[in-house]
C-alpha cells in the first residue's frame, strides 16, 4: 500500500470511529484508539488527498480553497494543506448529500452551497462588537460570537466532538488541567444548560472560551463571516 492509500485508510478509519463515538460517548478505548490513528495521520493532509476523499478534482477544490470555503493552513515545509479536522466534516457532509441523492458530477458543490448560506444567515449580536481597547477584546468578542453561533445550532454530534478533543489535549498536556475540568463537567451537562455556559457573559466566561474544543465545529465560511463583522 503506498503512502497516500495508506493516509486514506487512516482517515476514513478516523471518520468511522468518530461516528461510532456518537452512539458511545466517554468510551476511552475508543478515543484511544481514535486518537491513535490520529497521530499516525498528521493534523494535515495534502490538497490531491482531501481532493480524493471529497469526490472532487484538485482544481475543483483548490478553486473552493480560493474562494475561502474550505480552510487551508501553512505547514513547517512551506506547503499549503487541509486541515484534518475541517476535512472530517466536509467528508461527513458529501457523504450524507449522496446518501440522500445519489450519484453527483460534483458532490462537494451542495455541502458548500448550505455553508455559505449559513454563513450568510449569521448576524453577530452588537454586543458582541469589539470595545476600543484593541486586539484583546476583539479576539474575546470573536470568540463570543463564535460561540453564539455554535450554541444556535448545538447538538449531541458536535458535543461528542468537543469531548474528544478535550480528551486528545489532555493526553498531549495541551490544555491547563484547571480548564479542562471545568469543560468536562460543562460538556456533561444537558444542551440547554451548555448553550447558556458557552455564551455566558464576563472574564470567567471569556477564559473558558479561550481554551475551547468547540474551535473548529463551524464551517470556514462562518469562520470568516465572524471575522468580517466582529472587528
Amino acid at each position: 500500500m503506498g503512502v497516500v492509500d495508506r493516509k486514506q485508510n487512516l482517515f476514513e478509519n478516523i471518520a468511522r470511529l468518530r461516528r461510532v463515538g456518537r452512539d458511545l460517548p466517554g468510551n476511552q478505548d475508543l478515543a484511544t484508539v481514535r486518537l491513535a490513528l490520529e497521530d499516525e495521520l498528521g493534523p494535515t493532509v495534502s490538497g490531491r488527498l482531501a481532493a480524493r476523499l471529497l469526490g472532487v478534482s484538485h482544481t475543483a477544490l483548490d478553486r473552493w480553497i480560493k474562494a475561502g470555503d474550505v480552510p487551508v493552513v501553512q505547514t513547517a515545509n512551506g506547503r499549503e494543506q487541509v486541515p484534518v479536522p475541517a476535512l472530517l466534516g466536509l467528508y461527513e457532509a458529501v457523504g450524507s448529500d449522496r446518501s440522500a441523492a445519489g450519484a453527483r458530477r460534483y458532490p462537494l458543490a451542495p455541502t458548500i452551497a448550505r455553508q455559505r448560506d449559513a454563513a450568510r444567515r449569521l448576524s453577530p449580536s452588537p454586543r458582541n462588537a469589539a470595545h476600543e481597547d484593541g486586539g484583546h477584546d476583539r479576539s474575546r468578542a470573536r470568540s463570543l460570537a463564535y460561540h453564539s453561533a455554535v450554541a444556535r445550532r448545538l447538538s449531541k454530534p458536535m458535543v461528542a466532538e468537543a469531548r474528544h478533543v478535550l480528551f486528545r489535549w489532555q493526553t498531549q498536556g495541551r490544555i491547563d488541567p484547571r480548564y479542562a475540568q471545568k469543560w468536562e463537567e460543562l460538556l456533561a451537562m444537558p444542551l440547554p444548560a451548555i448553550r447558556r455556559a458557552i455564551t455566558a457573559t464576563g472574564p470567567d466566561a471569556d477564559d473558558l472560551r479561550q481554551n475551547s474544543p468547540f474551535a473548529g465545529l463551524l464551517s470556514e465560511p462562518e469562520r470568516r463571516r465572524i471575522l468580517t463583522e466582529v472587528r
